[in-house]
């Protein structure tokens, strides 16, 4: 294949000036086999199953990355959904999974682990109730363990009483990590239609239908994007998504030839590549950046979810051209606390809980890292979350909340994360009440775009 030199020079470009990378390299591992009754059986084949499969994972991605000079921000691991797998499990809760899974995890070197979750869209098992009421000691006393929860599905409709129920998990889990301004939280995804093949976390799980090692990659490159239409002279809408298009083409080619050569050395399958432009608190890296070069003054304003219409679509069509494996969730991040564009736009007043639900309706997944008042009652987050999957179920799409009850702060204030989940203004929610609603319970049914027989 012959490679021109203005190509090298573009390559090293997004590389170093437009914050390119490969966001993440995620080993997914099938735990079914490691099913028993007894739990201590249960955390040790568990335990021996990832330290075996995983234990050159992270040497493995370092070196892929040396060899093409692309930055591999994290290395993951994803595995089968726990209350799966510990279906036939006698204890009463499934915390001590978590602690292995985190213990597994610190001994390969990998950044987070995710699977400590369930599906329960059409209803709950033992075992699922189990490890919902686990999840915020489970996160609580983990650092690498991140847990998801799938409530609904264009098929099967809402569960409504697993939305109830999240509600206040996710106020236990905020209290239970106070110190740290509810981060436990953040560990914590609830999805409609949940990808099996999704290595981005927190909502990553090793889907049933998938073989029992598989290697996924999730690019990034909201960067490379933003650069390549700020480069346009006085375009018009369809020559912005062209260039958009070409740009995730070239994005995804790269994170793909990573992934193959990862999966070659560690002679596993490879899965997907996750061409989601996943946004970082660096400025320019960011999804709202995107919109306003394409004439915002400010993303949340009027035109924002065309726009961002737009962003998704191309990325999927230029990606998809790319590669004939692509999956996850593949389309455009809109987290608050990790876009600076996107904080902005909230500390502006231009862009509110409101508008980001709109906007969730056409991006690649939802209400991302999103921090409220401490005293915001789960009621009213199980409505957020209900109104979230409507979205999703409706919308033939996936869907999530990733919400954070910060303790002791209210609207205007400001909660610092870290790293890659950066920091976030705390976002104010409708006053009114939602109890009755979500006290109801039961399910909405699925909605007549579920007749596709």
């Amino acid at each position: 294949m012959l490679i021109h030199p203005e190509e090298i020079l573009e390559t090293i470009q997004m590389l170093k000036m437009e914050h390119l990378d490969i966001r993440t390299v995620t080993m997914g591992i099938n735990l079914l086999d490691c099913s028993h009754p007894d739990v201590n059986i249960l955390n040790k084949n568990i335990y021996n199953k990832i330290t075996t499969y995983a234990r050159d994972l992270v040497k493995t991605t370092e070196d892929v990355q040396n060899l093409y000079g692309i930055p591999i921000i994290n290395k993951r691991i994803s595995v089968t959904p726990i209350a799966v797998v510990a279906g036939s499990c006698k204890t009463p809760d499934l915390v001590s999974i978590a602690k292995t899974m985190d213990k597994a995890a610190e001994a390969v070197g990998v950044d987070f682990i995710g699977g400590f979750g369930a599906l329960v869209h059409k209803g709950f098992t033992k075992a699922d109730l189990k490890l919902i009421n686990s999840i915020p000691e489970a996160l609580a006393c983990t650092n690498k363990v991140c847990s998801s929860v799938n409530v609904a599905t264009t098929k099967a409709g809402i569960n409504m009483d697993a939305v109830a129920l999240l509600g206040r998990i996710i106020k236990e889990t905020a209290e239970l990590t106070r110190k740290a301004d509810g981060i436990g939280c953040a560990k914590l995804v609830v999805f409609a239609n949940a990808p099996e093949d999704n290595p981005f976390m927190a909502g990553a799980f090793h889907g049933i239908g998938e073989p029992d090692c598989v290697i996924n990659v999730g690019v990034s490159g909201p960067g490379v994007v933003n650069a390549a239409v700020r480069e346009l002279e006085n375009p018009d809408l369809g020559e912005i998504a062209e260039t958009i298009k070409k740009t995730a083409f070239k994005i995804t080619r790269m994170g793909e030839m990573v992934g193959r050569e990862v999966s070659r050395r560690m002679d596993v399958d490879f899965g997907v590549i996750d061409l989601s432009l996943a946004p970082t608190p660096a400025i320019g890296d960011s999804v709202a950046a995107i919109l306003e070069a394409m004439g915002l003054e400010r993303c949340g304003t009027h035109g924002t979810t065309a726009a961002l219409a737009l962003l998704n679509d191309a990325v999927k069509k230029g990606g998809s051209m790319a590669s004939s494996s692509v999956g996850g969730l593949s389309g455009a991040f809109i987290p608050i606390s990790e876009d600076a564009g996107i904080i902005r736009a909230v500390e502006d007043g231009s862009l509110s809980l409101e508008k980001l639900e709109a906007m969730t309706s056409v991006c690649s997944v939802g209400l991302d890292m999103v921090a409220v008042p401490g005293d915001t009652l789960a009621s009213t987050i199980s409505a957020i979350i209900a109104d979230e999957m409507a979205i999703g179920m409706v919308n033939k799409k996936t869907t999530a909340v990733r919400i954070i009850p910060v303790p002791g702060k209210d609207v205007g204030d400001h909660v610092e994360f870290g790293g890659l989940l950066g920091s976030a203004p705390v976002m104010q929610v409708n006053p009114f009440s939602s109890k009755n609603f979500i006290g109801r319970g039961g399910r909405i049914p699925a909605s007549i775009q579920a007749l596709t027989n």
